[in-house]
């Protein structure tokens, strides 16, 4: 043990360890949901709102490292390059002089790196293929489309409306924006989505402007067409 932390803790194998300790830290705060994970991000990467980071983000999907999480990569490239200087480290350099052992050391951290990085590279393909399947798939907006109410009324503080999706249609909760009251049966326009309350504010199909228009032009074209 006291050769272990001995190698570990001393120069070449230390900027590694202490690399691979902050990724190991941060991954446990990660589980325990202390900190984003990265995961659910478009792009499956961290977006920190940092230069620097996106920086980085950038460099590692040139070296086809992209497609995951920054800090993913960064554990991946610090386990592997740790590995590698720490067996380097013990069984080669620890014989020789100090300031030999330093300029092997340089040497060695530098090349651990290079053969980090494809070793990295061949870890992470199926990691990312997992990840894009885990990605949630975008849906469209529902805004703009025309509900039936099914609730027996639609409020400012109540109502769910019947929304056909070309599937097996939806059951949304729903909200007069105007203050109004719909009732079963009414047809409704979404108009916006309130995230923190998880509801669409509605108005009634005749009373929404763009609709209104489309329905005047085409009650004209058929007197016309008569």
């Amino acid at each position: 043990m006291d050769e272990f932390l001995t190698v570990a803790l001393s120069f070449p194998t230390l900027p590694y360890s202490i690399v691979l300790a902050f990724a190991v830290l941060y991954w446990l705060l990660a589980a325990f949901g202390v900190v984003d994970d990265g995961i659910a991000h478009d792009g499956l990467d961290l977006h920190l709102g940092d230069d620097g980071l996106h920086g980085i983000s950038g460099m590692f999907a040139r070296l086809g490292l992209g497609g995951a999480p920054v800090m993913l990569v960064i554990a991946l490239l610090a386990f592997f390059g740790w590995t590698v200087t720490y067996f380097v480290h013990l069984f080669l350099l620890q014989p020789l002089p100090t300031p030999v052992r330093w300029l092997a050391g340089s040497v060695t951290a530098l090349l651990a790196l290079l053969l980090a990085v494809p070793l990295s590279v061949a870890v992470l393909r199926p990691i990312r293929r997992l990840l894009l399947r885990l990605r949630p798939v975008p849906q469209a907006s529902l805004l703009g489309r025309v509900g039936v109410v099914a609730s027996p009324q639609v409020t400012a503080t109540v109502g769910h409306a019947n929304v056909d999706d070309g599937g097996a249609g939806l059951i949304l909760q729903v909200r007069s924006q105007d203050g109004s009251v719909l009732i079963r049966g009414d047809r409704v326009v979404l108009l916006d989505y309130l995230a923190d309350h998880n509801h669409y504010l509605v108005v009634r199909e005749n009373a929404h402007p763009a609709l209104s228009i489309q329905d005047s032009l085409i009650a004209g074209d058929k007197e016309i067409h008569r």
